[in-house]
């Protein structure tokens, strides 16, 4: 989608139609949290986010074994689903408002199928020998990708168990489709470099490779230790989002030539992010993403409390290709995962509780 889009914006609760479109441009600056949920427990922790085509309804898993389901609209809990034997990461919709799926975290390495209507299985996924660290839903079909750290990034389909496709790669934590659901991106950490197939023609070698290695610090290639953490297409399909933990920023990419645009870094020093894939820690699933235009960021500030954004249209320095965040979200938590609603003006982070953002016209801009 080239070029801004208007969305609806949301009433104090969350999103609701009816209401005079807004640019995300006019409103970026003034997003407040509107929404706190508490999770059952005060030690309780949110590993991922997910909001449904419709953005109607969040979707978070927690490292209690649960799966919290919230309507974006309404601004309020609906449900809890337990996955007590299993665990829950990455849960994400299908294009089915009430069917997700998700990875398991103890017993197997399995892919779960769920209905969230009546809490039933529909279907397994097996063939994973090691976790699961990235969920890929296709945007144009019923067909999914899981990386892991056995190794393999498999494709399958909702109505078979067994894959429709395997890679075997070194270290592919993170994988992404394109807009266009033609193209998948595949980030290898050990390799420095993030692989682009076809997704017609999978199984040949990659149509091209960025090689990301100059663009990370000396101790992040030198590091055995992973610090990526997101793989992202924006929605125009002209960037490409690499998040990482380090404190040199998240690089922000040409997805055609792979050049670097930005190294998009927070306003501090960054402590106590969540884990990548394939490292100790606490899980996660990356600490920013893109807005439903392509054009901003936002993330985590790195520290206890507050988001920040950037605008990927700004300026960027010269000698250092960083972009500095363009402005600050307050909040009194941590935003850990973040997620961006894909049809309203709103957005939800995490961390030991959910919170909903939308527009306030009447604040001003907070510094980074």
């Amino acid at each position: 989608m080239a070029g801004p889009i208007a969305i609806p914006p949301p009433p104090p609760g969350g999103p609701q139609s009816g209401q005079v479109a807004q640019k995300t441009s006019d409103v970026i600056a003034t997003f407040r949290t509107t929404r706190v949920f508490k999770l059952s427990k005060p030690e309780t922790a949110v590993t991922s986010l997910d909001f449904d085509d419709s953005g109607e309804f969040v979707l978070a898993a927690c490292d209690d074994d649960s799966l919290q389901l919230y309507n974006a609209k309404e601004g309020r809990h609906v449900k809890q689903l337990l996955s007590q034997k299993y665990g829950a990461h990455l849960a994400r919709f299908t294009h089915h408002p009430t069917s997700i799926i998700y990875a398991s975290t103890k017993v197997d390495d399995g892919i779960r199928y769920l209905s969230t209507h009546d809490n039933a299985f529909l279907r397994y996924f097996k063939g994973h020998t090691a976790s699961v660290t990235s969920l890929a839903l296709c945007p144009a079909s019923d067909t999914f990708l899981s990386c892991s750290l056995d190794n393999t990034i498999r494709l399958w389909d909702l109505k078979s168990p067994s894959p429709q496709g395997r890679l075997n790669l070194s270290t592919p934590h993170l994988a992404a489709y394109d807009p266009s659901a033609t193209v998948i991106a595949i980030a290898s950490y050990s390799t420095h470099t993030i692989l682009l197939y076809d997704l017609r023609n999978y199984d040949k070698p990659p149509f091209a490779t960025f090689d990301v290695r100059a663009y990370l610090s000396q101790y992040a290639i030198n590091s055995f230790t992973p610090d990526w953490t997101r793989l992202e297409f924006s929605n125009d399909g002209k960037s490409l989002l690499l998040a990482t933990n380090s404190s040199a920023g998240h690089l922000l990419l040409d997805a055609f030539e792979g050049s670097l645009r930005a190294h998009c870094v927070r306003s501090q020093e960054p402590t106590n992010l969540r884990a990548p894939p394939g490292a100790p820690g606490p899980l996660g699933q990356g600490d920013v993403c893109f807005s439903a235009d392509g054009r901003y960021l936002i993330g985590g500030s790195g520290c206890d409390r507050d988001a920040i954004v950037w605008d990927t249209h700004g300026q960027v320095e010269i000698e250092t290709k960083q972009l500095k965040p363009m402005c600050g979200l307050p909040c009194k938590s941590r935003a850990a995962v973040i997620e961006w609603n894909p049809r309203y003006n709103m957005c939800a982070s995490a961390d030991r509780e959910v919170v909903f953002w939308v527009p306030d016209e009447h604040v001003g801009l907070k510094p980074p």
